[in-house]
């Protein structure tokens, strides 16, 4: 999207369901809107507690397609396009299983016996150990998946086989990116502070960042890593619980055509280097949402609503990272923001009302 500070975006909203969620995905934009012109927008959401997604019509905001009675809440999900489908696939996470649909299927409505595939990824021992977040690897080969246990793991999609990493996080695992241009390495975040940076293929750890307390810092939360995103250029970000932002820029590589002749590309990723990072406070609140756009800006929303965006500003010859503050706005009737989504053209947010109904706000570039 491209905002301005003379030229904020504008929501209109559209009420979801009257389900409390725990939390939310909201997929689709960035695959979909290549569609518009043979099948119209849609968006992806699982805004229920009950095992239930929709998938709504842009132009009308009707459901036309819909999966129900998982028995467990879908805590995450991704969408994997298939050749001569109008909709894509879906892999989501619910309870201790990963699902398969098909969405182009003639069934409106489709239930658990519909999935076409289903991995339980937990081990037997740990009955309570549920999924939090899945992401899909760039080569769409590999699903990656966080636990409660604060185990990180690997779904092969060639062969359903699982795989996990051979260190886990200290606390609850909630948040996984794979890292761009880089085919064997993921990052995950935790409730213990911490960022892990995997190779995947042989489950080791290849680097680590926790995120330090501020001393004297009076806060109602420690600093829980409680989103993840990476940009396609390999500049990552993470907010905490208690507001932060994390800006590491060790792993960024110049897009094509726009090198400058800086340091060479190393052998792993080292987006967590210290010396090429930044952790400023930005809110006040949990920074529970963020997302990149193919420019490298950055939008940023807090757990009430107060969504930011920042273009980045690094001289990867210097090392130097800092922050310029773009934009900024309040949602206007998600009152807690579980999931973000931005494309060129609008963001969607995806939370809950003062009430406690699920709602999505679709915030537009006013023309």
């Amino acid at each position: 999207m491209v905002f301005s500070t003379t030229c904020a975006p504008h929501p209109c909203t559209c009420i979801v369901s009257g389900v409390r969620p725990r939390r939310a995905s909201i997929c689709g934009f960035r695959y979909l809107l290549r569609f518009s012109l043979l099948v119209g927008q849609h968006l992806f959401d699982n805004l229920l507690d009950d095992g239930s997604l929709r998938v709504y019509d842009l132009n009308s905001f009707k459901v036309i397609r819909a999966i129900r009675g998982l028995g467990e809440e879908i805590s995450s999900l991704v969408c994997l396009k298939r050749l001569g489908s109008e909709l894509p696939d879906v892999w989501l996470a619910s309870g201790r299983r990963i699902m398969k649909f098909r969405m182009d299927s003639p069934k409106i409505i489709q239930i658990a016996d519909d999935a076409l595939l289903v991995v339980d990824v937990s081990s037997p021992d740990q009955e309570n150990d549920e999924l939090n977040e899945i992401a899909l690897n760039a080569n769409k080969t590999h699903i990656g998946f966080t636990l409660d246990s604060g185990a990180v793991g690997i779904v092969e999609l060639a062969t359903k086989a699982v795989s996990k990493m051979k260190s886990k996080h200290e606390s609850i695992c909630g948040c996984i990116r794979f890292i761009p241009d880089r085919p064997r390495e993921l990052v995950s975040g935790g409730y213990d502070t911490a960022l892990l940076h995997y190779d995947y293929h042989e489950g080791k750890i290849l680097s680590t960042r926790k995120i330090p307390e501020v001393v004297g810092d009076v806060t109602l939360s420690p600093p829980f890593v409680v989103s993840i995103a990476i940009s396609s250029t390999g500049i990552i970000a993470a907010g905490t619980a208690d507001g932060r932002l994390l800006i590491g820029c060790g792993g960024y590589k110049a897009p094509k055509g726009k090198e400058s002749g800086g340091k060479k590309r190393s052998r792993k990723w080292d987006g967590l280097n210290v010396e090429e990072e930044i952790i400023t406070k930005v809110a006040e609140g949990p920074l529970v949402a963020l997302a990149f756009e193919d420019s490298g800006n950055l939008t940023v929303s807090t757990l009430l609503g107060v969504m930011t965006r920042y273009q980045i500003v690094y001289d990867h010859n210097e090392g130097s990272v800092s922050l310029d503050k773009i934009w900024q706005q309040e949602t206007q009737s998600v009152k807690k923001v579980n999931a973000l989504i931005v494309d060129e053209k609008r963001i969607a947010v995806g939370g809950l009302t003062a009430e406690g109904k699920g709602i999505i706000e679709i915030w537009g570039k006013k023309p």
